[in-house]
């Protein structure tokens, strides 16, 4: 199939698709005159890719573990290992995010004015 149709099969704009090819997580056959050619299993890749992506995990970190995930033949632990240490990443990344918010909310809280009388119009600013 070419690339329009595997991007309307799976939901992916055909840019998306080059941009998987680019980073290797997807090699597509070429025509003689260039154009791009993909299999069947092309489909579940590209919605695997976009599984991992929207688990967070960085296109250099699938091109390690596609292999792994899509030959069972040749799955290990360290597939799982790998997985649970993106899972920790984003677990630290939820945990700053949340200090990050805790700081935000002391900052506003301590900008925060009471209004005067007259509402936010009669506020003067100096």
């Amino acid at each position: 199939m070419r690339i329009g149709e595997l991007a309307a099969r799976t939901g992916v704009s055909a840019r998306s698709i080059r941009y998987y090819e680019q980073q290797e997580l997807l090699v597509p056959m070429r025509t003689a005159s260039g154009q791009r050619i993909f299999p069947e299993a092309a489909v579940e890749r590209v919605r695997l890719i976009q599984r991992l992506f929207d688990a967070g995990l960085s296109s250099r970190r699938m091109y390690e573990l596609l292999p792994c995930m899509t030959n069972p033949g040749i799955r290990t632990s360290w597939l799982t290992d790998r997985l649970r240490e993106e899972r920790e990443r984003v677990v630290a990344e939820m945990a700053q995010l949340a200090r990050t918010v805790s700081a935000l909310d002391r900052i506003v809280e301590d900008m925060t004015i009471d209004e005067p009388t007259g509402g936010p119009a009669a506020r003067t600013v100096a």
